[in-house]
């Protein structure tokens, strides 16, 4: 407790005190000893760890250790007002009526009435006032003078000796400062290692032994380009890419973390961003569809559909569908939307400005709220009726005249087969209630001799008593009927489920999870200490000032102001939507971004590197219409990327995390690249048209078969789709909770949660990872079937071992692998003891490729 002070020095201070108050404000002796011994003591004890200077978390922004703390008030406004004890907020929390104050227990009703007396007294306080830590102010001027805040330029490339070495204006701003340095870059990597690592890059997927065979024979001053573009142009480069845009997404195929409730429509933002990232549709619209693509124009269905399908941005992520805070819930989804755009697109952190303005960055409560205005505006989720459950918004999607008819199609075939399942039942229902009758007349006859005997004594009908064979035959025909009985009711049950079942899922309408403006679009109080039960100031709907280069455009009456946020995030003169995504792309190609820090460009974040390539490859980027196929492919064809990922010792100490990219870094391949290069190296890939990534209309994936009771419809992931053991990763689904059936894998490589998102995914080597390509029997299934098509294909054994590391590494094998492999293989030959020799020729292969699945140079992308 803070000590006080004594009584005759008390005095004195009160007296000094009231010399500089006016007459009729000076409080009197008598009431400043009151506030002294009843009210001090009190705030002491019991306020000051939260509400003082000091405290290690100010608490509502209120302080009492001093008189201008409690008359000003903290973020609810002020705490004390003389002489009007009933407006008083302290006195309310006190009593707990608004807020409950203390926490630990609410005070005896005497000390209550000691603190309204005290107000209506005129709240009489001799304290000092405390010296306080200045509120920061952020001033956008000095803010915008944060590199990651000024106008995108266009540098000229600068000056280089060794102008030999370049093959693309980038290589020049890399050159540059290498020779600042005294540095070299390293030799290029051979012609294997770098089509194995633009092949790895760009589609996820190693080269085949015949894509090899084309490039080395290829001597065209073309080969390279060649190359490039054959990947670019393919579904591959799609698939992969998406999934780096999936991880900016907290994407996955079940709605939140706490339930097992799926996300039915989520497969469609998947394949959207495929189909996005395939046809290079431009980044920038790119990013106006995923913020209002429901509000963009379309010229056919196709188009209107896309453009609907791609605001699942802001919906794919984690929603607590369970939480019976209703208020709150929304509050946090919007926080998780806000977040997603800051991270996503401006790399910047904004989920901290929901409850103060940016510790670090010149980014205020103001600009948060103005964008979670038109979020609020838009909203995403609803209250279903099943408890305190939600769901997330759907959007019914146009039809051509051709899916149209698909579609009638199969509703017509699923009402049918619902006829049919009712009909049975039915029919189930006439046998069961047969049975239970004449169950009920064998309940009533005698059950053996002795009691027909016994019935004789007691006058009844003239019905003959039954023989024991008849007795015997009545029990066995009993025995019979109750079995059937019981199997008819595990029918009539299954059925009944099925077809709750069918009739969930009756309607083929396609739908979406899709943004819309609500019907009220209206500017947003900010939830002070985001607490959305705390409203306060209410600001317009707006963007981050200090990023922006004009007033924020005006919004129509009855629209949310998403099109317009979506235009602002997509214009040229932001200076941090084209930096991010450049950065981002080479991130991917390089395993370091020009700024390091990728989904932070903030004060406290990384300084870029070369910070005037960055620019120019922003610049690039705008001028080639936002193409990032066109980016991409200028990256992997420039000399900087060619470079061979071997050490330098002099380069070495100079720079030793390769910030100036003397070198290229390895990267170990990401668990979706893993898998997939282990399905293409085994031969057993297969290609995939998207689609739903759960089989949710097989009855056996339902633990509650259909809603019941409070809950809705619970999903299992028991059966996997017919072939998903052979497509892409991913296809597979993403369950929140715990891993499906073939992706087990992502477990133990660093996949991101699915509750969070991340532009750049840890490396980490542990012991699992190693024990789980020794042991799991994804790498031996891939071992036998490449083991399986070897001993097909290729009779001979050198030609065999070719073979196996042109698949496995990409490469010929070397006149010391040959050497180790074949002592390898006669070893374990004379190891096994099984009779069968083709046994055998089969086993000592498969533990030959298993040993080069597990190996770093595949693992790795060198």
């Amino acid at each position: 407790m803070q000590r006080l002070l004594s009584i005759p020095l008390l005095i004195l201070v009160i007296l000094a005190l009231c010399r500089h108050c006016p007459a009729d404000d000076r409080p009197n002796i008598e009431q400043l000893t009151f506030f002294e011994t009843k009210i001090r003591p009190v705030l002491v004890e019991h306020c000051y760890e939260c509400h003082a200077a000091g405290a290690k978390i100010l608490q509502g922004g209120l302080r009492v250790d001093d008189r201008g703390g409690l008359l000003n008030g903290g973020d609810s406004g002020p705490a004390v007002v003389p002489k009007q004890p009933d407006q008083s907020l302290l006195l309310a929390a006190l009593r707990y009526e608004e807020f409950e104050m203390p926490p630990k227990g609410k005070l005896p009703d005497s000390v209550l009435k000691d603190f309204e007396a005290w107000i209506a007294m005129g709240a009489p306080d001799p304290r000092l006032a405390v010296a306080d830590t200045p509120n920061r102010t952020i001033d956008l001027d000095e803010g915008r003078k944060h590199w990651a805040f000024q106008p995108v330029t266009n540098p000229q490339a600068p000056a280089v000796r060794d102008e030999n070495w370049l093959l693309d204006p980038l290589d020049q701003f890399i050159m540059a400062r290498l020779e600042a340095a005294g540095l070299k870059p390293v030799a290029d990597a051979d012609l294997y290692t770098w089509l194995r690592r633009v092949s790895l890059d760009l589609t996820g997927l190693p080269p085949t032994p015949s894509e090899i065979e084309a490039f080395i024979q290829d001597d065209s001053p073309q080969a390279f380009e060649a190359v490039v573009d054959r990947l670019l142009n393919s579904r591959a480069f799609g698939e992969r890419w998406a999934r780096h845009w999936l991880d900016l997404t907290g994407y996955a195929d079940m709605m939140g973390t706490s339930n097992n409730v799926f996300a039915e429509h989520a497969w469609r933002y998947r394949d959207y961003l495929i189909d996005a990232f395939h046809h290079d549709k431009p980044f920038d619209q790119f990013v106006r569809e995923q913020i209002a693509g429901d509000l963009l124009p379309a010229t056919s269905p196709e188009e209107r559909a896309e453009n609907i399908v791609a605001t699942g941005f802001l919906m794919v992520g984690d929603v607590e569908i369970v939480e019976p805070d209703k208020t709150k819930m929304e509050a946090d989804h919007i926080d998780t939307q806000v977040s997603k755009i800051g991270t996503a697109l401006l790399g910047m952190t904004l989920a901290c400005v929901r409850c103060h303005d940016h510790k670090f960055d010149p980014i205020t409560t103001a600009d948060y709220y103005g964008i979670a205005g038109m979020l609020r505006s838009s909203p995403s989720t609803h209250k279903i009726p099943f408890g305190v459950w939600s769901s997330l918004n759907t959007t019914d999607l146009p039809e051509t005249p051709e899916q149209l008819a698909a579609r009638q199609k199969l509703e017509a075939e699923c009402e049918e087969k619902l006829a049919e399942m009712k009909t049975e039942r039915d029919r189930l229902e006439v046998e069961r209630k047969s049975i239970a009758e004449e169950l009920a007349q064998l309940d009533q006859a005698p059950k053996s001799a002795t009691d027909a005997t016994a019935n004789e004594a007691t006058p009844t009908s003239s019905d003959t008593a039954p023989s024991a064979e008849e007795v015997t035959e009545a029990q066995a025909r009993k025995e019979a009927l109750t079995n059937r009985r019981d199997e008819l009711a595990g029918q009539i049950r299954e059925l009944g489920s099925a077809i709750l079942h069918a009739e969930f899922f009756s309607s083929k309408v396609p739908r979406a999870y899709a943004m819309r403006d609500g019907d009220y679009p209206a500017d947003m109080p900010i939830h002070i200490r985001g607490n959305p039960y705390a409203p306060g100031p209410v600001v317009p709907r707006g963007a981050i000032r200090v990023a922006s280069w004009e007033g924020f455009p005006e919004i129509p009456a009855g629209q949310s102001g998403r099109l317009q946020l979506a235009d602002w995030l997509a214009d040229r003169r932001n200076p941090l939507t084209a930096r991010v995504a450049v950065n981002r792309i080479w991130q991917k190609l390089f395993g370091e971004g020009l700024v390091r820090s990728v989904d932070y460009f903030g004060t406290r974040g990384e300084s870029p590197s070369h910070p005037e390539l960055l620019d120019h490859l922003a610049t690039r980027f705008m001028r080639n219409g936002w193409s990032q196929k066109q980016l991409i492919r200028a990256i992997v064809l420039s000399r900087t990327y060619r470079l061979t990922s071997a050490n330098d010792a002099a380069a070495m100490k100079v720079d030793p995390e390769n910030r100036l990219f003397w070198r290229m870094n390895r990267q170990r391949l990401d668990a979706e690249a893993i898998r997939d290069s282990l399905l293409a190296a085994s031969g057993e890939i297969q290609s995939s048209d998207g689609g739903p990534a759960l089989v949710y209309e097989e009855v056996g994936n339902w633990a509650g078969r259909a809603q019941q009771g409070v809950n809705p419809p619970s999903y299992t992931h028991r059966t996997p789709r017919a072939g998903e053991e052979f497509v892409r990763t991913i296809y597979l689904p993403v369950m929140r909770t715990n891993t499906a059936t073939h992706d087990r894998l992502r477990s133990f490589f660093d996949f991101v949660n699915p509750a969070q998102i991340a532009g750049q995914r840890a490396q980490t080597v542990v012991p699992t990872q190693a024990l789980f390509v020794m042991n799991n029997e994804l790498f031996r299934a891939r071992a036998k079937a490449l083991t399986d098509r070897l001993l097909a294909e290729t009779p001979q054994v050198d030609a065999r071992l070719e073979q196996l590391w042109l698949r496995v590494f990409s490469r010929p094998i070397t006149d010391t692998e040959r050497s180790v492999a074949t002592t390898f293989l006669v070893e374990l030959d004379s190891a096994l003891t099984e009779a069968n020799e083709n046994a055998s020729e089969s086993l000592k292969w498969q533990e030959l490729c298993h040993s080069l699945l597990a190996s770093n140079e595949f693992i790795f992308r060198l």
